[in-house]
């Protein structure tokens, strides 16, 4: 067994506003000193928090560590735009449709049970209900371009027998108060979280229940000891039988998949919580979730009090850096695009200020796998979400505790049935290339 060292930690630009905008809680303590369990999850996210929560079912006697290098939902799952999506949603493609209909009837059925799972921990850890929405998605469209990727998909949906809707513009303006769509395609499938809300709840049950969470304890290395794995944080150690690496693109950080993992960010603002004259004027529901009928275009959703106030998101604008870090220069230039497509959807509010402007950390793969694997005896990834966070690292985490545990199940078999991540070509060529085709991609799809 070989000792991995940290290159990079994360590091956050602009507030996570999905935790921002929720009351205080107690955080939970660092770890300090020296520290034995049965399994050590690195990473207090989406795919960390379902390893552990699969853990304890599979054998609740467990000792379960998750080491959180910042606090719950200040990274990635608190920067998300919170759709938990059961459908294909293939944002590498033009129209989100996957790899045919076999795959994605698959994908689907994984997809949904992963939603079961977070289901299951909202009863049992009495989570707040508003945090966890099964209230459906809606693909908007503003030009009729936009329309034919709906149509397209709407009849793949058909194919794969699931239910859809296609809106018109009365239908639209009356469900989000715009008159900027055109038309929309309903599906009913996608919950809509308050990502930080839920994560946040979820690691407090996961606590009460006997796993140690661990908050500001970033892993700085990963080494043998022995049968066991020490992990080295900058307070003290922890010795695991097995460890779960749940840490997305930083994965690599740890000299894993070098090259084979494409770090991308992805931008987006939140109004202020609007008053009771700006809600008026707006109309519309009180909660909606819109993807654009275009990958590369925008997306809009609309959250209530019980969320974290009567706000509105606009998230857009990609970047690819093999650095994992972006700039607070990136995140203001982002925020002047949001005014901008903000005020094409909302004119008559147009004007209402961004409390929050913020970038997220996206791990993508060329070919579109994920990384859920045994990488060395008794140490295990649930990696490469592909830009579907919430649900797609909800299954790595539950696959990756199903692995450690010499369980077979289907989401097991499926992460391993995928192949390597296909390698990507060296910098700065790869970067420069990527960055044109977002930037390409988001030109075409701007109206949408």
């Amino acid at each position: 067994m070989t000792t991995y060292t940290a290159e990079r930690l994360p590091i956050h630009r602009g507030p996570a506003a999905w935790s921002a905008i929720l009351p205080y809680r107690q955080p939970f303590a660092a770890h300090y000193g020296d520290v034995q369990v049965d399994v050590a999850i690195v990473g207090g996210g989406f795919a960390g928090l379902s390893a552990a929560r699969r853990l304890q079912k599979i054998d609740p006697a467990l000792k379960i560590a998750v080491l959180e290098a910042g606090a719950l939902a200040e990274g990635a799952s608190g920067r998300n735009s919170g759709f938990m999506i059961d459908l294909p949603h293939d944002l590498q493609s033009d129209d989100y449709a996957g790899k045919g209909v076999a795959a994605d009837r698959t994908i689907t059925a994984l997809n949904r049970s992963a939603i079961a799972f977070a289901r299951e921990a909202v009863e049992e850890y009495d989570i707040d209900p508003a945090f966890f929405d099964p209230a459906g998605k809606i693909n908007g469209a503003a030009t009729e371009s936009g329309r034919k990727l709906n149509v397209r998909y709407a009849e793949h949906l058909d194919q794969l027998g699931e239910a859809n809707e296609m809106l018109d513009a009365k239908a639209m303006h009356q469900i989000t108060g715009s008159r900027h769509y055109t038309s929309g395609l309903y599906t009913p499938g996608t919950v809509m979280l308050q990502p930080a809300g839920y994560i946040r709840s979820l690691g407090f049950g996961l606590s009460k229940a006997g796993i140690r969470v661990f908050e500001n304890t970033p892993v700085t290395k990963i080494g043998p000891v022995g049968p066991d794995w020490l992990l080295s944080t900058p307070r003290g150690r922890v010795t695991a039988a097995k460890v779960v690496l749940a840490n997305n693109g930083h994965l690599e950080s740890f000299g894993f998949a070098r090259r084979r993992l494409m770090h991308v960010f992805l931008y987006a603002s939140m109004t202020v919580d609007l008053d009771q004259a700006t809600l008026a004027k707006l109309g519309g529901r009180s909660r909606w979730g819109i993807t654009p009928s275009d990958p590369m275009g925008t997306t809009m959703r609309r959250i209530d009090s019980t969320q974290g106030g009567n706000r509105i998101v606009t998230r857009t604008c990609a970047s690819y850096l093999p650095g994992m870090v972006t700039s607070q220069a990136a995140v203001e230039r982002a925020a002047k695009v949001h005014r901008r497509k903000f005020a094409d959807r909302f004119p008559e509010i147009a004007n209402i200020p961004m409390e929050h402007s913020w970038a997220g950390h996206l791990c993508l793969t060329w070919n579109g796998v994920a990384v859920m694997r045994e990488l060395e005896p008794g140490l295990f990834s649930a990696c490469a979400d592909n830009g579907l966070g919430t649900v797609r690292s909800t299954l790595t985490g539950i696959a990756a505790a199903d692995l450690a545990m010499g369980r077979k199940s289907d989401v097991t078999d499926h992460f391993l049935s995928e192949a390597e991540p296909t390698r990507l070509v060296p910098s700065p060529l790869s970067n420069i290339g990527a960055n044109l085709y977002f930037s390409w991609k988001e030109w075409l799809a701007r109206n949408e």
